[in-house]
């Protein structure tokens, strides 16, 4: 193992990617009739996939896996549906805006540990530079469709009604 500090590193993204993976989950699953809800499968797929990425690596570098960090982010995406959306007893619009923008800036926390594991990399032989640059551009692909399915959502949540006089 490289550090101390880098295996609290691996492990606090290991509980955001538990977060992220749940949030993707559920947005997957609320839109699968939808136009886009193949995109966000695929989307929750991925993310799963580059969880187990993440913990197959902390095991080749000796890390091991905290299992409170994993439980606290499980259950901060669980403490996350209670947020407040405008709409009393179902969700409304905002809450899909809300957490695909959530769901993106997890994908962009992604990116940040991928890129300092390909600085690492170099001094490291558990760590494959190609496996790496693969994980992050899968990581900008998702942030690209999030982000257009976060303005869609917008457009449509925070448009104004065209009245005639």
């Amino acid at each position: 193992m490289l550090s101390d500090k880098l295996g609290i590193y691996l492990n606090d993204h290991l509980a955001g990617s538990t977060f992220g993976i749940e949030l993707a989950r559920r947005i997957a699953h609320q839109h699968r009739h939808s136009v886009r809800g193949a995109e966000l499968e695929r989307i929750a797929e991925e993310i799963d996939q580059d969880r187990q990425s993440l913990l197959d690596i902390m095991e080749a570098l000796g890390v091991p896996t905290r299992r409170y960090k994993i439980y606290g982010g499980w259950a901060a995406e669980r403490l996350g549906r209670l947020k407040p959306n405008g709409v009393l007893y179902r969700r409304s619009g905002l809450s899909t805006v809300v957490e695909l923008e959530t769901l993106r800036l997890g994908v962009e926390g992604k990116t940040l540990i991928w890129r300092l594991l390909l600085v690492l990399a170099p001094g490291e032989a558990h760590l494959d530079e190609v496996q790496l640059r693969g994980l992050l551009s899968r990581a900008r692909d998702q942030i690209d469709t999030l982000e257009e399915l976060r303005l869609t959502a917008a457009a449509t949540v925070f448009s104004t009604e065209v009245r005639l006089p």
